[in-house]
C-alpha cells in the first residue's frame, strides 16, 4: 500500500501564496485528518494533490511516485480519488448512472459490476433507489451516492472533502459511520473538515491548517486533548 507525502509545500494563485511550506503524511490504511476553518488552505492542498494548483515549491510524493507535473487523469488512475465538498451530485441522471460514471476508467465490466455489488451493500438504499433521479434524494442521500461513485474507480486512497457540509446531525453521524467502516476495510482515508469532535473521533492521525500553514499535528487523541485546538474547535 502506497503513502501519501505532501513535503514542504508552496502554492498559490497568480502572486498570492496560499499554502506556506504545508508537510503531511497520509500512512496507508489510516484516517488522516486535515481540519482548518473556512479560508485555511484546505481546498488548495486538495487541489495541489490532485494536479490542479502545480507546486511552486515543494514535492507530493505517491508511494515513489512524484506526482508533480502530472494530469489530473493519470493521478485518478494511480488510485487517488476524490470526494468534492457539496456531494456535486449530477441531478438529471439516476443513482445508477451517477455510480457508474465513477468507474469510468475501469475497462473490465465483470470488476465494475463487483464494485457496483460492494457500494450497494454498503449503502442498500442505493440499490433500492438505483433508477431514482439523484437530483430528487435528500442531502444525506445524495452523500451516499457521492461516496459510492467514489468507491467504483476502487480507489487505494479515498480523499473526502468536508463530508458534514449541509447535512443533519443525523446524516452526519452515519456518513462518519460509514467512512470509519470503508477504512476498516482496508482503504487509506484523507478526511478534510471543519468539524473536529465527529473527524477526531474516528481519525488516527491529524494536522490542523490555519491561514495556509499547519499549526498543529499529532494524533487524534494528541489533537483532541490539545489546549489550542479545544479552545478553537470545541469551545
Amino acid at each position: 500500500m502506497n503513502s501519501l507525502r505532501v513535503e514542504s509545500l508552496t502554492t498559490g494563485y497568480d502572486k498570492v501564496n496560499v499554502l506556506h511550506d504545508v508537510s503531511i503524511e497520509v500512512a496507508p490504511g489510516q484516517i488522516t485528518c486535515i481540519l482548518g476553518s473556512n479560508g485555511a488552505g484546505k481546498t488548495t492542498l486538495i487541489r495541489s494533490i490532485l494536479g490542479l494548483t502545480p507546486p511552486r515549491q515543494g514535492r507530493i510524493v505517491w508511494g515513489d511516485r512524484d506526482l508533480a507535473g502530472e494530469k489530473t487523469h493519470k493521478i485518478i488512475a494511480s488510485g487517488i480519488t476524490c470526494i468534492p465538498e457539496g456531494r456535486k451530485v449530477f441531478p438529471r441522471m439516476t443513482v445508477a448512472e451517477n455510480l457508474a460514471l465513477g468507474a469510468y476508467l475501469e475497462t473490465n465490466p465483470t470488476k465494475v459490476r463487483d464494485n457496483l455489488e460492494k457500494v450497494y451493500e454498503t449503502f442498500p438504499r442505493l440499490k433500492e433507489r438505483a433508477a431514482q433521479l439523484a437530483g430528487t434524494m435528500s442531502g444525506g442521500e445524495q452523500a451516499m451516492v457521492s461516496i459510492g461513485r467514489g468507491l467504483m474507480a476502487d480507489p487505494e486512497l479515498l480523499i473526502i472533502d468536508e463530508p458534514s457540509l449541509g447535512l443533519s446531525p443525523l446524516y452526519v453521524k452515519e456518513n462518519f459511520n460509514v467512512i470509519k467502516r470503508i477504512n476498516g476495510a482496508g482503504l487509506t482515508v484523507l478526511l478534510i473538515e471543519q468539524n473536529a469532535r465527529q473527524t477526531l473521533a474516528i481519525a488516527h492521525h491529524g494536522y490542523v491548517l490555519s491561514q495556509g500553514r499547519i499549526v498543529a499535528q499529532g494524533t487524534a487523541q494528541d489533537l483532541s486533548n490539545n489546549d489550542e485546538v479545544r479552545s478553537a474547535y470545541f469551545g
